[in-house]
């Protein structure tokens, strides 16, 4: 036998033995055992690979809890003590922090001041009750590596990149068939410029709902935000796909109406993400390079449409769309990880009591929860339309931004009517003059973010260092001037078929106003009341989602009827009335009308807490009891 063969057989026989040392049975080396140990641990990696690929899609932090473990067994936290004395003393424990929670609710200050995770006021993820609780799972400290807020930068902006590319997805797919209409409709028989119209702007309407229905459940702790995102853009994959094979008008309008039902959420959710993982002086920076994205989304998938159309059939519109679509999907489903705290406090509670035997282990949502997942559905979806009916801020600077909104999607379906009926452009070079858009937006970005943080900060410094919404204000009644400016020059250079630059430089103005309005508003709807921020901003989308949608129903007739110049003029005008005078209304008198309203929604969610907590209170005892 060589010296090799020996060596092999002698290490093979040291590896069997080693393996076997608990069993006095001896392990032959033989073929069929050879396999099974083999297949073993096959079997065994392919368990390994399966655990990680399902950590990657549910977004699992993989908690390291090994220290934690002896602190949070039952003997370490009550020894000595019997199992009813144990019961009893968890009985009080909550009992303590409902007290304490029901204290809250009725302290205005505090209860203004909190941001609403759950349906009754909880600042902190709970960690002023880890004294008075020792079975409460929450972050270990302000500094707590695990805490999303205290990720390494270059993980937020890995994650941040995503969370652009979620929200990317539906204003591309908003517009993307756009240059192709003209042989969608010859296929499909459309000869109404409405239903033109409506085929593009109805995954809009889509999008006035979606965020009612399903944004909500991304701050449920039993879901968070990974899941919601990762099966919207899922969803939108396979309805965007739906569009491709679409035979009629009928299938068209309904696949894109529920696509955007599901494909708008990214949008609303993803803000949620920027601010699990930035604190309020970093995040308008954040904010200011996401917000880009979705203003982004229309220009660019017109100009890849054009394209195409000229090259392909209109069904590659789509084709390319799924594609890109199915790279998010895939890419963020394995990548993307979950950033809502009460979610992960959940899921690091889950692993410690697996770990510890001690099933009491919890969070703060846990157990101040009061509210059914149906009631705390019904609360998200009917407080933004409450506020949009109620709420005069809401009301008044709400529907300049639904206007300006609308407007866009209205120059973005009449674009190929305007530079290929009246400057002769092939599909392609019509694509191509939705750029000045996107360069308007992006100099809006730069801009105004800047703008508005330094308007802001000098108006706090002359008010002693304290801060108020109306200091957003300023920048806003300058925009309404950029508005009308650009729908005028862009309306009138049309009207005379001008050098393409000039209405395409019309738009550039236009855009760059309409970056101000966003963001102004945007901010000022946060400002106003933190406790309700969510819903107030969910109420301006639903706004100007309606005007998104019915906007370009009406833009062929206004333009045959008025002409390009003077329907701009109207529009430009209509602006005006709303851009400027609501405003100066807000920064001059906006703080006693805004404490008027939210006074009005806290004292019936402090109502609304109050019976939540009680309920708890009943139930505690209930189960003490038992």
């Amino acid at each position: 036998m060589s010296k090799e063969k020996q060596s092999f057989d002698e290490k093979f026989h040291d590896v069997s033995t080693s393996s076997t040392h608990d069993s006095n049975e001896v392990l032959e080396f033989t073929c069929s055992n050879y396999e099974n140990q083999n297949r073993s641990r096959k079997n065994s990696t392919s368990r390994k690979s399966l655990e990680v690929i399902k950590k990657r899609i549910i977004g699992d932090s993989g908690f390291e809890t090994g220290s934690e473990i002896q602190d949070y067994t039952v003997d370490h936290i009550y020894p000595d003590l019997t199992n009813a004395e144990i019961e009893l003393q968890r009985t009080q424990t909550r009992n303590t922090i409902l007290t304490k929670l029901e204290s809250q609710v009725d302290d205005d200050e505090k209860y203004t001041e909190t941001v609403q995770d759950t349906n009754v006021p909880i600042a902190h993820h709970g960690t002023d009750f880890t004294k008075i609780d020792p079975e409460l799972i929450t972050w270990n400290g302000s500094e707590d590596p695990e805490d999303p807020r205290n990720w390494p930068i270059n993980t937020k902006i890995y994650l941040l990149g995503f969370v652009s590319l979620y929200a990317l997805v539906a204003p591309m797919s908003s517009s993307m068939l756009s240059p192709a209409m003209s042989f969608i409709s010859e296929d499909f028989n459309i000869s109404s410029s409405t239903v033109q119209s409506m085929v593009v702007s109805i995954q809009i309407l889509g999008w006035a709902f979606g965020p009612l229905l399903i944004a909500p459940l991304s701050e449920h702790d039993y879901i968070g935000r990974k899941l919601v995102l990762d099966v919207s853009c899922w969803m939108s994959l396979f309805f965007n796909l739906g569009c491709s094979f679409a035979t009629n008008t009928c299938q068209m309008m309904i696949f894109r109406f529920v696509g955007g039902l599901f494909g708008c959420v990214p949008m609303n959710v993803c803000a949620g993400v920027i601010s699990d993982m930035f604190d309020a002086k970093s995040r308008n920076v954040a904010l200011a390079g996401y917000s880009l994205v979705p203003l982004l989304g229309p220009v660019i998938a017109p100009v890849i449409s054009g394209f195409i159309v000229d090259h392909k059939q209109w069904r590659w519109t789509f084709y390319v769309l799924c594609m890109f679509n199915g790279f998010v999907a895939i890419s963020a489903t394995f990548l993307f990880k979950e950033t809502y705290s009460p979610t992960l406090l959940k899921r690091k509670a889950k692993k410690l009591r697996k770990e510890t035997g001690n099933s009491n282990l919890h969070t703060i949502y846990e157990v101040a929860d009061g509210e059914t997942k149906l009631g705390k559905i019904i609360v998200c979806a009917t407080r933004p339309v409450k506020l949009l009916v109620t709420n005069p801020m809401i009301i008044g600077l709400g529907s300049f931004m639904a206007f300006t909104y609308g407007f866009m999607y209205l120059l973005i379906v009449t674009y190929p009517r305007i530079f290929m009926d009246q400057y002769h452009f092939s599909k392609s070079v019509n694509g191509l003059m939705y750029i000045p858009l996107g360069v308007g937006f992006g100099l809006g970005v730069f801009v105004w973010t800047y703008a508005i943080g330094k308007v802001y900060d000098n108006l706090t410094a002359k008010n002693n260092g304290v801060g108020k919404p109306e200091f957003r204000l300023p920048c806003l009644i300058v925009s309404a001037f950029f508005v009308p400016v650009g729908l005028i020059w862009f309306g009138w250079s049309a009207q005379y078929k001008l050098h393409w630059i000039m209405p395409g430089i019309g738009s550039a103005i236009f855009a760059m106003g309409l970056v101000c309005v966003f963001q102004s508003i945007q901010n000022y709807l946060i400002d106003m009341n933190v406790k309700f921020a969510a819903s107030s901003v969910a109420a301006a989308a639903l706004f100007r989602s309606l005007f998104g949608f019915s906007f370009p129903l009406f833009a062929n007739q206004m333009y045959d009827g008025l002409g390009y110049g003077w329907a701009n003029t109207m529009c430009a005008f209509i602006a005006i009335l709303l851009g400027i005078p609501f405003p100066i209304l807000c920064y001059m008198h906006g703080e006693r009308i805004r404490e008027w309203a939210n006074k009005k929604m806290e004292a019936d969610q402090i109502r609304r807490d109050k019976r939540n907590l009680e309920k708890l209170r009943k139930k505690n005892l209930g189960d003490n009891i038992v």
